[in-house]
């Protein structure tokens, strides 16, 4: 596993524990997601900014999603979740996400995903913009 350099932390609310009083899986895909949206702000600026501009040209769909789950998280337990690229390729970027809590050593759950560059008016897959992917590789020191 490579290094994490970001990390964003959530609570856990009443709304996210299912009747074992643990947090239902499906949480964790939000959680991840939250943290992409955190991610993308720090290593690119205010993507959801960017969204709503019809002149942008960076637009991601998830194409691949899985979760490992090790222990579960439960109510007010501070959630710290780090991520970073595992892969960039010309089209697509994968993360990794881990889950702990916050200052503890053992992780509760790893996801992987894979997001794709799309172009929204050809509705098809489209190089990740090379001002985007510059971002990426400095934020990461990423080297092939």
């Amino acid at each position: 596993m490579r290094e994490k350099k970001f990390s964003y932390c959530l609570r856990v609310r009443f709304s996210e524990i299912d009747g074992q009083r643990v947090v239902f899986n499906a949480h964790y895909m939000t959680y991840v997601e939250v943290v992409l949206n955190e991610y993308l702000r720090e290593v690119i600026g205010p993507y959801h900014a960017m969204m709503l501009d019809s002149n942008h040209d960076f637009e991601i769909v998830l194409v691949k999603s899985e979760m490992e789950f090790m222990s579960p998280a439960r109510l007010d337990d501070v959630l710290q979740i780090s991520c970073g690229l595992i892969r960039l390729g010309n089209s697509s970027f994968s993360m990794e996400y881990e889950i702990r809590r916050e200052n503890e050593e053992p992780l509760l759950a790893i996801a992987r995903k894979t997001y794709v560059s799309i172009n929204l008016k050809k509705g098809k897959s489209c190089p990740i913009p090379p001002e985007i992917r510059q971002r990426f590789i400095d934020y990461e020191e990423w080297s092939d």
